[in-house]
C-alpha cells in the first residue's frame, strides 16, 4: 500500500498542462490566474485629496489668518489653472489637487466667511493628500500567477483597467458508477438493489473546479459494457475520468482489467488510508484516471484527500492542499493503526470564538448519514498514539471550497 503523501507526489508529477484562456471580469471569480495581473497606469493617476476640505500651501496656513477662496476641485472636474499665493481651493475627496497646493485642511478645521477661509491650526505638507501611484504604479505586478481570484481582487483588476484576465482552463471531468446492484434515485428498490449516490456527491464537490462534468450513469459489472462506457469517456476528450466501484480485485471487479485493456498506465491501486484503501490511479495520454471505492464515505473521502488537491494543482493553485487548519479536539481520539485515518468531525466555536472540532466516532465506510453531518475530516497520522481532549489536531474543512 502506498502512503498518501507519496501518492499525491506521483499524481502531481503526471498532471497535464491545461492551457489558459482569457475571460471577462464578470466570469473570473474563483478562477486561477495563469499569468500575473499588472497595472497599465498609476493609481491614483494624479495627486488627489483624501478628504473633503480645502487645498492649500501648507506654509501659508496659520491659525486665524484667512486665505482667499479661488475656486473648486471635485471628482471629474478639476480646478483649472494654478492656485495663487494667499489662495485656497475648495476640494472634495478623490478630486485632483490644484497646481500649487501641497496639503488639504479638513473642512471640520476650517471656517468660511464669504470667500475668506480661516483655519484652526497649522498643517504639514502632504497632509490628506494621496500621491499619484500611492495605490500602485504603472507596470507593477498586482497579483501573481497561481492566485485564486476573489471579489476583492476583481475590483483591483477593474481598477487596474483590465477588462479581462488570463486564467487556467478548467478540466473536463467524466464520472462512471459501476455495480450490478446500483439503481438511480427514485427507483422502486428490489431485494438486492442499492441506490447509486456517489456520482451526485462527487459532481457537486468537484464542479467548482471543473469546466464541465459528464455523468455517464451506471454500468453493470460486465466487462463489455464497462469497456464501452469508459471508451465513451475517453472519446469525449475528458481531462479526468473517475470511476466508482469495482476498484478492488474480486471476481466481479472488472474496472482495473478494463482500464489496462484500454491502454491506461496504472500507477497504484492501494493507499495506506482509511476509509478508502482501494483507490486506483493511472493515465491514458493526457487523461488522469481515478478508480474510487464504491462505498459512499470512501468515495467522498478519497475525492477530498486525493482528487481535489490534484485538480487544484492542475489549475495552478499556489497551495493545492488548501484548506488545512489546526484546531483543538473536544474529545479524545483513539490510537490509530498503520493507515492514515480521516475521521469525520464537526467544527464549532468556543466561548471566545475560536474553532474546535468534535470527532464523530462512526468509522464505517458505508455510513453516509454520519458523513452528511460532518463538516470536517480530522487527519490522524499513521500509528498515531491517540490524542486527549484539547490537543491540536489537523483538520480538513469540507465546505470551505
Amino acid at each position: 500500500m502506498m502512503p498518501v503523501d507519496e501518492a499525491l507526489e506521483r499524481i502531481f508529477a503526471k498532471l497535464p498542462v491545461l492551457g489558459a484562456e482569457t475571460v471577462p471580469l464578470s466570469a473570473a471569480n474563483g478562477r486561477v490566474l495563469a499569468k500575473p495581473l499588472t497595472s497599465s497606469h498609476n493609481q491614483p493617476p494624479f495627486d488627489s485629496s483624501a478628504m473633503d476640505g480645502y487645498a492649500v500651501r501648507a506654509d501659508e496656513v496659520f491659525p486665524g489668518k484667512p486665505l482667499k477662496l479661488a475656486g473648486t476641485s471635485q471628482a471629474g472636474s478639476r480646478f483649472v489653472g494654478m492656485m495663487g499665493y494667499g489662495q485656497c481651493v475648495r476640494i472634495f475627496t478623490g478630486a485632483p489637487m490644484p497646481i500649487g497646493a501641497d496639503a488639504v485642511v479638513m473642512q471640520e478645521d476650517a471656517t468660511a466667511n464669504g470667500n475668506q477661509i480661516s483655519f484652526a491650526k497649522a498643517i504639514s505638507p502632504g497632509t490628506n493628500v494621496r500621491k499619484m501611484g500611492y495605490d500602485f504604479r504603472r507596470g507593477a505586478e498586482l497579483l501573481p500567477a497561481g492566485t485564486t481570484l476573489t471579489p476583492q481582487m476583481l475590483s483591483l483588476a477593474a481598477g487596474a483597467n483590465q477588462p479581462g484576465l488570463t486564467v487556467t482552463r478548467r478540466p473536463r471531468i467524466a464520472i462512471v458508477a459501476t455495480g450490478d446492484e446500483l439503481v438511480p434515485p427514485g427507483t422502486p428498490l428490489g431485494p438486492d438493489q442499492i441506490v447509486s449516490s456517489n456520482s451526485f456527491g462527487l459532481a457537486a464537490m468537484l464542479a467548482p473546479l471543473a469546466e464541465s462534468i459528464l455523468d455517464l450513469g451506471i454500468v453493470p459489472d460486465d466487462k463489455a459494457q464497462i469497456d464501452a462506457r469508459l471508451l465513451e469517456a475517453f472519446d469525449a476528450g475528458v481531462d479526468m475520468l473517475i470511476t466508482t466501484g469495482g476498484a478492488s480485485v474480486g471476481e466481479r471487479d472488472y474496472v482495473q482489467e478494463v482500464l489496462r485493456d484500454l491502454g491506461v498506465d496504472l500507477d497504484f491501486w492501494k493507499l495506506r488510508m482509511r476509509p478508502g484503501k482501494p483507490l486506483m490511479f493511472g493515465t491514458r495520454g493526457k487523461t488522469l484516471v481515478f478508480g474510487l471505492p464504491g462505498n459512499p464515505v470512501s468515495a467522498l473521502v478519497t475525492a477530498t484527500v486525493i482528487l481535489k488537491p490534484a485538480l487544484r494543482a492542475m489549475l495552478g493553485h499556489a497551495d493545492p492542499l488548501w484548506p488545512r487548519i489546526g484546531v483543538p479536539t473536544l474529545a479524545a481520539l483513539p490510537p490509530n493503526g498503520p493507515r492514515r485515518h480521516y475521521l469525520r468531525g464537526r467544527l464549532s466555536r468556543n466561548d471566545i470564538g475560536f474553532l474546535e472540532v468534535t470527532p464523530i466516532l462512526e468509522t464505517d465506510s458505508g455510513h453516509s448519514s454520519s458523513l452528511a453531518l460532518a463538516d470536517a475530516l480530522i487527519v490522524q497520522p499513521e500509528d498515531h498514539p491517540g490524542a486527549p481532549p484539547g490537543e491540536i489536531v489537523e483538520v480538513i474543512p469540507l465546505n470551505w471550497g
